[in-house]
């Protein structure tokens, strides 16, 4: 039996049509999302979760496509598989961790293996779900499964009106939620250094599986002489650098300021998303919303001085305490 072409779609809604000699009815098999639900500005961990071969013979090959709007995806390598992805240009720009991002991953694909028809398995991805979805849309994903004969293309996505159960070979979907209201921490009070004021300082939540978490202050010299940051560290991280982030060609490039960050007397460098920042490496465990984390900010001649950064939702351009409880993103 073969299952019907899906209805002309726009990139966005992700088109796919059957391919191959031979697919089999839709009682053989499924695939199968173990997360549906996610949140927009928010990271998904997608769980494709195969759960029988085809009529018999075992899988060999799982792929997804990335829907418009979910950006930065990439997989988690699978023993005994390998792992291919296609990257694309997206219909626009989306915020990310250092800026904006115009293209990325948009397939995946898991293969040379073999997954016997009478066992389950799961391949992951990592993404960001972006602001183009609102609370009560649906993403769709549409999953490709290929097997040592035959297949399946888990494609149909519902027309307006439609219940998806009335499709033959529905595509896994995602209900988009709300995001539970983070808990705020109190914003962290400023502290004085010598003559250098450390203001606001806060970190970014971080998505599961990242290495990496950004740092943001404000610093003030209130003396009559320079001084120069040179260091910063936090518990969770291997190692702290300061970087700069320009706009070359339209290209967000970002660097290590090397040997520190001046701060004349009587001025106030801000280190904020999308400019001058702290980049904390070699995280060792991820950082949450409404957190505390300790740290230091190491100076010149102020010397090594401990700080607490508040952690504000994944993607902020603020600490909580500026943003009113409302994180831009």
């Amino acid at each position: 039996m073969r299952f019907p072409v899906s209805r002309a779609l726009s990139r966005a809604a992700l088109p796919l049509v059957l391919i191959g000699p031979a697919f089999i009815g839709t009682a053989a098999a499924h695939a199968v999302l173990e997360r549906k639900e996610a949140s927009p500005n928010a990271a998904y961990r997608g769980v494709v979760q195969i759960m029988h071969g085809c009529d018999g013979r075992p899988t060999t090959r799982v792929s997804v496509t990335i829907p418009e709007g979910v950006t930065g995806a990439k997989p988690m390598p699978k023993p005994g598989w390998e792992i291919a992805t296609v990257k694309s240009a997206y219909a626009r720009s989306y915020p990310s961790f250092h800026g904006q991002v115009s293209e990325g991953v948009t397939r995946i694909t898991w293969s040379g293996g073999s997954l016997p028809d009478d066992q389950v398995d799961e391949f992951t991805f990592f993404a960001r779900v972006s602001d183009s979805f609102a609370p009560g849309a649906t993403i769709y994903f549409p999953v490709e499964q290929d097997c040592s004969e035959g297949g399946y293309r888990w494609s149909e996505i519902p027309a307006e009106g439609q219940d998806a159960k009335a499709l033959k070979a529905p595509a896994p979907a995602v209900r988009i939620v709300a995001a539970k209201a983070a808990a705020q921490a109190p914003a962290a009070p400023s502290t004085l250094a010598g003559a250098i004021a450390i203001e606001g300082p806060w970190l970014r939540a971080t998505p599961g599986g990242a290495t990496v978490a950004g740092g943001y202050v404000t610093l003030r010299n209130t003396g009559t002489e320079p001084d120069r940051l040179t260091g910063a560290a936090i518990r969770q991280a291997g190692r702290g650098e300061i970087h700069s982030m320009t706009t070359e060609g339209g290209v967000m490039k970002m660097a290590p300021v090397e040997g520190g960050l001046a701060i004349a007397p009587g001025t106030s460098v801000a280190l904020k998303p999308g400019g001058l920042h702290l980049m904390f490496l070699d995280l060792k465990e991820g950082l949450k919303a409404g957190d505390t984390v300790s740290g230091s900010l190491t100076f010149e001649r102020a010397g090594t001085v401990p700080v607490t950064f508040t952690v504000a939702p994944i993607g902020a351009q603020a600490p909580a305490s500026e943003a009113g409880g409302h994180q831009h993103h």
